[in-house]
């Protein structure tokens, strides 16, 4: 999944290396310079800290949960397909457990690694073939982040090769999930209908009367209801 024919790739297998041998907090930009064989010139090509090196890794397991993700189905169902995705998920971070433990342990919440964390709930929703457009795909991305932090803690102390745990949380998140998720849909739906029956009522009361002349018509018709009050 790392591409170490790059020097970003490189870069971020190191750190990982790193983080899977010692504390997070005590891994420099110099020790994972030199552990990639580059120089710090290169390192600030790339990076202008261990986040972004962290970011960059979100994005590149982004590009390979992509890659592996199945088309879904158009009967099976929204959440079975997430769950597909995200376990997918944890299968790729697999080999990473050590490293993303020890950062787990000492990581302080980063911009950069939160936007690129935020980023990809959005590319599992469309992986799994749920629409991440517009307020209803932010509201299902960040519905679909606390599902994710929850079960990531849960899986990284999850050592039963099958991750019965890790499912069953999944599983347990997801149902709790789609239920708000519902909701804020119903809520959205019902903001975007009003919306626009006012939008059709203002161009309703815009229009001039049937056979009167454009220049004919009541100003006050165009005032909304209530502007004058």
């Amino acid at each position: 999944m790392l591409d170490q024919l790059t020097i970003r790739g490189r870069l971020v297998a190191a750190a990982l290396k790193l983080a899977a041998e010692r504390p997070w907090r005590e891994v420099t930009l110099a020790n994972i310079a030199e552990a990639a064989g580059v120089s710090l010139v290169d390192v600030r090509r790339e990076f202008n800290g261990k986040s972004d090196a962290l970011a960059a890794f979100v994005r590149m397991v982004d590009d390979a949960v992509l890659a592996r993700a199945p088309h879904r189905t158009g009967t099976q169902p929204a959440r079975d397909a997430l769950f597909e995705v995200i376990m997918s998920r944890f299968d790729v971070l697999a080999a990473y457990k050590p490293a993303l433990k020890s950062i787990a342990a000492s990581w302080t919440l980063d911009p950069s690694v939160a936007c690129a964390v935020g980023q990809s709930q959005a590319w599992m929703l469309r992986a799994a073939g749920i629409r991440a457009e517009g307020l209803e795909g932010q509201a299902r991305a960040a519905g679909l982040a606390a599902v994710y932090a929850s079960v990531y803690r849960t899986w990284l102390s999850d050592d039963d090769p099958g991750l019965a745990k890790t499912m069953a949380a999944l599983d347990r998140h997801l149902r709790r999930g789609e239920r708000a998720l519902q909701s804020i849909d119903d809520v959205t739906a019902k903001l975007c209908s009003a919306f626009k029956s006012c939008c059709e009522t203002f161009r309703n009361r815009s229009k001039p009367a049937s056979g009167a002349a454009p220049g004919d018509a009541d100003p006050a018709a165009a005032v909304p209801p209530g502007a004058l009050s």
